[in-house]
């Protein structure tokens, strides 16, 4: 068990140059869609006597970082875990600057985005969402629609238990109208009522800070995915770190339940 702790946390991985193992990582298998909680912006900010709110921006800097290195290794999507539907508990001030960061950060880096080709979605309850925050996001999807490279997908406002609620509600109200039949009803059915739709299922899952946790994210998408936990806190989270995780990734058996 030591060992295999020791393994999702990256703590064994070989010193090695990261143009060396960025190249030896695009030979091997790429996963298609890579998910990351990001925490411990507020331990980074705690650690150095600052708000926590200077944790948030710090972390800001990592997302654009991660995103860029995603897109360049071939990555197909990035869903990163931007605010859950229980962090409305969180102080005012804190929760009223994390609904500003996602204008903050599409303002800033909207057009380098377009230009690397990233395709913006969002995923969670928007209704709830501050009028500037969902209409920064909302003009990024637009502004991204046809572009055809990474997937870059903020969960904001998401709570996998309730997305699973709704998507059952949405079957039920379905099959009552008549527009499927009970027998329908498979696990690709199920997929397609969830906020992620058509988008394939994480092949990695990376979370930062150390806890070992899901906290309530892609319950049901996340039924075979591979995890990978690190001590990092998020805003220290670095290309190095990805890489390493990409590695490990790499090293795992996949077996989907056979052997």
């Amino acid at each position: 068990m030591l060992n295999l702790l020791k393994r999702w946390n990256g703590k064994n991985t070989p010193s090695i140059d990261r143009k060396d193992l960025k190249e030896e990582i695009k030979k091997g298998e790429i996963p298609h869609h890579v998910a990351i909680i990001m925490d411990g912006n507020g331990r980074w900010a705690k650690k150095r006597a600052l708000p926590r709110i200077a944790g948030h921006h710090e972390g800001m800097k990592v997302v654009r970082k991660i995103t860029k290195l995603a897109n360049e290794l071939g990555i197909g999507a990035l869903t990163l875990y931007a605010f859950s539907t229980e962090n409305w508990k969180r102080p005012k001030t804190e929760v009223d600057y994390l609904m500003k960061l996602p204008q903050e950060f599409l303002m800033t880096y909207l057009p380098e985005l377009i230009e690397e080709n990233v395709q913006v979605r969002i995923i969670g309850e928007k209704e709830r969402l501050p009028r500037h925050t969902l209409g920064a996001i909302e003009q990024a999807v637009k502004d991204t629609e046809n572009n055809d490279g990474l997937i870059l997908n903020f969960a904001l406002n998401y709570g996998s238990r309730s997305e699973i609620i709704q998507a059952v509600q949405h079957i039920a109200a379905d099959v009552k109208s008549g527009k499927m039949e009970e027998d329908e009803i498979d696990e690709t059915t199920f997929s397609s009522y969830l906020m992620t739709g058509a988008l394939k299922d994480p092949d990695l899952l990376i979370r930062t800070s150390g806890e070992i946790r899901l906290s309530n994210f892609m319950l049901w998408q996340l039924a075979y995915t591979e995890f990978w936990f690190t001590e990092v806190l998020w805003p220290d989270f670095n290309e190095n770190h990805m890489l390493e995780a990409l590695k490990a990734y790499q090293q795992r058996g996949r077996r989907f339940g056979g052997v």
